[in-house]
Parts: structure tokens; sequence; C-alpha cells
């Protein structure tokens, strides 16, 4: 008679690591963005970026050994779709090398990586891991600004040098602040999509720890786009299941802004400036304003295809009014005073509409527009699950399987869908919205309650969790 051999804490962990060695390589691109950038890489590709490079390749051999489809016609169409309008634009560039570079950069963040990244994650627990890889990013990020800031070691802000910015610099001062806000956002859906009681309140607490570093960054974008995220994963939950989070998210406000000294008044003076659009907005503002209307306007000269990638700087002069200032302070977090140039309006959808057109505006927000929809509907389909098939662990069924994956994808599609509104791309940060769009395209374009294809590596019991192209 034989006898098993009695498994070890060795030999669980090298199953995991076994079982998650596909999408290891996109955790290692979200664990090199907690390094400092290196100076010589500033306005360049980081090593984040070569390691995004590395999860394209992976995926391509991954494929070959696999021998199946790579995608399925739908998620082909939506996640290829913005190549028409980023070729078109990047023909009628008026600097080839320049429409060459920004044909790269946009097939990277919009395209190859995403792709990469969605065929990689195979089933729901990658999907945790990448989440929960996003929080453990966010925490760090968010620890050096906070640090930053009770040291006056940060960025430049209102003379002083408060601003938490992380490892990001302050050429890059929205990069900590999005960090922060994805793993916030993906903290906020651990804790209300998990039947887990450990895992709802250690995710709790991530989401109230990351509240700080937010409000310290300053950043009026990143907040009010974690705002309407946040509160849609709210709504999409169920407000029974939400009470308890917000009521904690409340006080946690509370205390934020009761205790911490100076630095409440200028938080208090950044948040009044979000409505003073019209009556006395500060110069970083009129500058946004100046640079939108700057991007519409040759929107209007080249309604269809634009001025061509990479154009907007060489057209900018050209279309700005005079109020546009020669460029943007920065300073602090080891850097010294420098003028950094405005070299795009910090507004997506009108950067895009200025670059590539209307062409290039229908079919990148066309797609954006597919994954949210997709992914709403992926929530609806949990929802509606049998009661029978939520397994023996969930026998209450409060929360149906899948849920938390759901908010996940949903909270960060709506997140950069509203932050695009203040933002674009640029910067080392840039590589993760990559890594955001193909978590958001698996939950989108996959269908978790399909019958999976076996996988030899995965336990039995991850077998219902699996996911199949549609």
């Amino acid at each position: 008679m034989s006898h098993a051999l009695p498994v070890t804490p060795l030999d669980t962990v090298t199953a995991a690591l076994r079982r998650a060695l596909p999408v290891l390589p996109v955790v290692a691109v979200i664990a090199l963005l907690g390094l400092p950038p290196s100076p010589s890489a500033e306005g360049g590709a980081t090593i984040a970026d070569a390691m995004s490079g590395l999860v394209v390749l992976c995926c391509a051999i991954h494929l070959v050994r696999a021998r199946r489809r790579p995608l399925s016609a739908t998620a082909a169409l939506v996640l290829g779709l913005p190549v028409v309008g980023i070729a078109v634009s990047a023909a009628g560039a008026a600097d080839p090398g320049a429409g060459i570079t920004g044909l790269t950069r946009y097939l990277q963040i919009f395209v190859l990586v995403p792709a990469a990244v969605l065929l990689l994650v195979r089933d729901r627990r990658d999907l945790r891991l990448l989440a929960w890889s996003f929080v453990a990013l966010a925490l760090w990020q968010g620890a050096v600004g906070v640090r930053q800031y009770v040291t006056g070691t940060g960025a430049s802000y209102q003379g002083e040098s408060v601003r938490a910015v992380g490892t990001f610099g302050p050429a890059d001062v929205m990069g900590m602040a999005t960090v922060v806000a994805f793993g916030l956002v993906c903290a906020v859906a651990l804790a209300l999509g998990t039947g887990e009681a450990r895992q709802r309140s250690v995710a709790t607490l991530c989401a109230l720890a990351l509240l700080p570093p937010l409000a310290l960054s300053f950043s009026r974008g990143a907040w009010i786009a974690t705002a309407v995220a946040c509160g849609a994963q709210l709504v999409l939950a169920g407000m029974r299941r939400a009470v308890k989070v917000g009521a904690a998210v409340a006080a946690a406000g509370m205390i934020l802004v009761g205790g911490l000294g100076v630095g409440t008044a200028m938080l208090q003076d950044r948040v009044a400036s979000i409505t003073q659009v019209t009556d006395a907005p500060d110069q970083s503002v009129t500058d946004r304003y100046t640079m939108w209307a700057a991007a519409t306007d040759m929107w209007r000269e080249h309604p269809l295809t634009g001025v061509g990638l990479k154009g907007f700087p060489d057209n900018r002069d050209g279309h700005a009014s005079l109020a546009l200032s020669s460029g943007s302070d920065i300073a602090g977090a080891g850097a010294a005073f420098q003028k950094q140039p405005l070299l795009s309006p910090h507004n997506m959808y009108l950067l895009v509409l200025g670059e590539q057109g209307l062409i290039g505006l229908l079919a990148l927000a066309g797609s954006w527009l597919a994954l949210l929809v997709c992914a709403l509907r992926g929530l609806v389909r949990v929802r509606r699950t049998p009661q029978d098939a939520a397994g023996p662990n969930l026998a209450t069924g409060r929360t149906p399987p899948g849920t938390d994956c759901a908010l996940v994808a949903c909270g960060l599609i709506v997140w950069q869908l509203v932050d695009f509104v203040y933002a674009d791309i640029g910067g080392p940060s840039t590589v993760l919205t990559a890594v955001v769009f193909g978590v958001i395209g698996w939950w989108a374009l996959m269908d978790p309650s399909a019958p999976a294809v076996a996988d030899t590596t995965a336990p039995a019991a991850s077998v219902p969790e699996e996911a199949a192209a549609r």
C-alpha cells in the first residue's frame, strides 16, 4: 500500500509559482514601476517599457507552444480598431521619424501590450493576482509620497516641497496619483466583490491606507476620476453591501481633513480650485483650457485625419492664444528648478482629435466604449449565475463568484475614461495604462462562464473559473 508524501510549504509555493508562471512577466512590469526611472530615460523608454516588450514576446512564445487561435473575432476587432486611426495619422505625420515613434507608442499602449496581457491571463485567479499587484505598487508609491509630504522632500507646490510624487519625480507629477488611484480602485473592488472575510478586511484596510497619498498628490483629475469610479463600483455592487465601506471611507476622510495640519488649507484650496474655471482660475487651469482650444482648432483645419502623430507640439503655437504660459514650473523631489514645456493638451480625447482627427477618435474611443459595454455585460452575467454553480465555499450566494473581478474591470475602465478628460499618455507610468487595458480586456472580451480549455497545470478546482474566448 503506497502512502502519499506530505505536502510541504515549499511544494505549495512551487505549485503556485508554476500555475502563475504565464502572468508573472505582467506582474514584473507592475513591480518595476516601483523603481525610480533612470535620469537618462527621461522622456524615453524605461525599464518597465522594455519589460512590456518582453511580455509581448512571452505571449507570442506561449501562443506558438499552445498552438491555438490567439484571439476571437470580437476581441480582435475591439483591440485592433485603434490601429486604423493610428496608422492613418502616422502616415500623414509631417515628420516621418516622429510619426513612427508615435505609431510605436500608441500600438504599445493600446494594442500590443493589452492583447498580450489578455492572452496571458488565464483565469480569475490571475486577474486577482494582477489586482493585488496594483494594490501593492500603490501602497509602496503611496508610502514614498506620504514620506515626501511629511519630510518636505516632495515636488514643489505653492512654494513648498510637499507634493507627493513617489519615485516618479516632479517631471511626472501624475505618475504616483495614477498608480495610487489604480490601487485604490482595485482595493475597493476586492473589498466589495469578495465573499472571503479576510480578503475583504485586508482590501478595505488597503483602500483606506491609499486615501492619504491620493489626497497629497494634489491631482484634481485623479481625485475626480477616483470618486466617479469608486462611486460606480458602489452602485454596481449594491448599496446593502457597500454601506460599511462607504461609512469607513467617510470616516477616513474626516480624519484625513482633520489631521493634516497645514496641508488642510492646501487641500481645501485645491478642492475649491476645481470649480474655479471661470471666476478665478489658476495658471494651470488657464493653460489647460488654452491647449484644449488649440487642439480643437487643429481638428477644425484637419477634421478627418488631424495634424499627424506627435504633431501637437509643432502646431501648438500657431493655434494657442497668448494666455498660454511658457511652461510649467517643476522643482523639488531631488530635481532643480526648471521649466517643463507644454507638449500636449492634457486631454486624451482632444489630443487624439487634434493629431488623428475624427477617424482616430472614433476608432480609439469606440474601442474603449466597447470594452466598457462588454465589462458591464460580464458583471450582469455574473449576477445571473445560478446558485448551484457558485460552489460549496459560496453557499450563502450573497457574493457571486467573479464579482470582484467584474468590479475591478468596471472600476478601472470608468476611472480611465474619466481621467482621460484631464490627462493623456506620457511619462513612465504610461505603461501601467497598457496593463490596465489588458486587465479590462480580459474580463470584457473573455467569457468566464464558458467551458474551459483543459489546463494540465491547473488544479481541478479551478476549472469553473477558467476562461475561453467568446
